[in-house]
């Protein structure tokens, strides 16, 4: 008998945020095909994607005008690459697109593969920049604990999650990290949240102190923390932030890898913030995950110094095989299109709206719910030993994972970041599907809660 698609995978494949242990005993869960935002594996089962992929697949499955461009493009120029000055057309129309597209005022397009490539590619122009103006100690780059900017060496070194650094021997040196704005974990009793923001811009600002302003380069932040358990900061945050980074010539770099085109109901998550951005990353919803692309903004603050210097910089060494690839340039053009024409952002805001209804109206009261945020269309739940004192649960029971595991029992597909439960569904998704999905989770916590209250039990008696 052949193998099947499982046991090839379990012996051949190294799978990203896996356990290695639980994947050679368990194997993977194959998906075959999707459809709007529902999903089919190889077995024929199907599934409510609750998480559009990873946080990315804004559009749905299944859009043909999606699938129609990547494959006219294909059968025109399937490849061709950006060095040297050379470029295709959807390179061209969607660098353009974007720039007329951005809120912010911004100078020039550079194109990757990943949030992680892009933040990589921020870095190095922060210290092409500052070096430019005669500061080349300005090199630190100030990112949040709890923050995610991806996985290279140096997007990790900025991503403030403990899993990303353990046993690589990160953070490299010259990245330092600020507390998150998570008002229920890190604001003290008496204290509002204006009161808050203050505390953190603060902190911030006595950081580049300590460190010496001299030496800070930029700071990293995405308007809503994603990975790090959908962080909503408060209203006043990003304004008192930014105040201090004008005090010490620092940088911004916007990280809007999942916020950006449409999860909050705007173009930008930024917009929604009063952020100012001096670079901006793209990815993720840019293509809806179809094509792997990502894009950095570049302000004219930034622009203009290497623009000046440009003479004597001569060849800009950076760049990929597939910087600006035409199949996902045109994937992104025909995303966009869909996007535009359907309204989506403004269904986003729309339905999101019920969605943070719904989680907070069914949900918050219940015994081992912390906290219910969110914000448009990216919500997260916290699960708690003790609602009343904010006690979390000992991770060994790992809560968050088993209403993961319940959930996918029950057909609908979310995220554990810790024992907060991640929704992130594709804009698409109809007011009846996330009634479906706050129904099944709601399930899931209750099944799950008498669980532990029956072991707790059995354990007293």
């Amino acid at each position: 008998m052949a193998d099947s698609l499982e046991d090839i995978d379990r012996r051949t494949h190294l799978h990203p945020f896996t356990s290695i242990a639980e994947h050679a005993a368990g194997g993977p869960l194959v998906m075959r095909e999707g459809r709007g935002i529902r999903l089919k594996d190889v077995r024929g089962r199907e599934y409510l994607d609750a998480m559009a992929g990873l946080w990315c697949v804004n559009v749905g499955y299944g859009r043909e005008e999606l699938v129609a461009a990547i494959a006219a493009q294909a059968r025109q120029l399937a490849y061709y690459h950006s060095f040297f000055s050379m470029t295709t057309e959807p390179a061209v129309r969607l660098a353009d697109r974007l720039l007329r597209l951005s809120p912010w005022p911004m100078s020039r397009v550079f194109f990757g593969l990943s949030g992680s490539d892009a933040n990589d590619t921020q870095f190095k122009l922060v210290w092409l920049y500052q070096g430019l103006r005669g500061k080349p100690a300005k090199r630190k780059i100030i990112a949040r604990h709890r923050g995610y900017h991806g996985v290279t060496v140096a997007s990790a070194s900025a991503s403030g999650l403990p899993l990303v650094h353990a046993r690589m021997g990160l953070p490299i040196p010259g990245f330092v990290h600020v507390r998150a704005p998570h008002a229920y974990r890190e604001c003290e009793p008496g204290i509002d949240e204006a009161q808050f923001a203050s505390q953190l811009a603060a902190e911030l600002d006595e950081t580049i102190r300590r460190e010496g302003p001299d030496t800070v380069g930029a700071f990293i932040a995405e308007p809503v923390m994603g990975a790090g358990g959908v962080l909503v900061p408060p209203k006043a945050y990003f304004p008192a932030v930014q105040e201090v980074l004008r005090r010490h010539d620092v940088l911004f770099i916007a990280d809007e890898v999942i916020c950006g085109f449409g999860r909050l109901g705007r173009t930008f998550g930024g917009e929604v913030f009063g952020i100012e951005p001096d670079l901006v990353t793209l990815a993720k919803g840019l293509t809806s995950g179809y094509v792997p692309l990502s894009a950095c903004l570049i302000s004219p603050r930034v622009w203009a110094e290497i623009e000046e210097q440009a003479p004597d910089i001569g060849v800009f060494g950076h760049g990929f095989t597939y910087s600006a690839h035409p199949l996902a340039a045109a994937a992104a053009l025909a995303n966009l299109d869909v996007l535009e024409r359907d309204r989506l952002f403004e269904r986003a805001r729309r339905i999101g709206a019920h969605l943070q209804e719904r989680l907070r109206g069914e949900l918050a009261d219940k015994p081992w719910v912390g906290e219910v945020r969110g914000l448009g269309m990216i919500a997260a739940v916290e699960l708690v030993a003790d609602p009343s004192t904010r006690r979390p649960f000992d991770p060994a029971l790992r809560v968050g994972v088993r209403v993961f595991r319940r959930m996918l029992a029950d057909g609908i597909i979310v995220r554990a970041l810790g024992d907060s439960i991640a929704l992130c569904p594709p804009y698409v998704i109809e007011v009846s599907e996330v009634d479906e999905i706050v129904g099944a989770l709601a399930r899931a916590i209750d099944g799950i809660g008498a669980e532990i209250r029956a072991a707790q039990v059995s354990a007293a008696g």
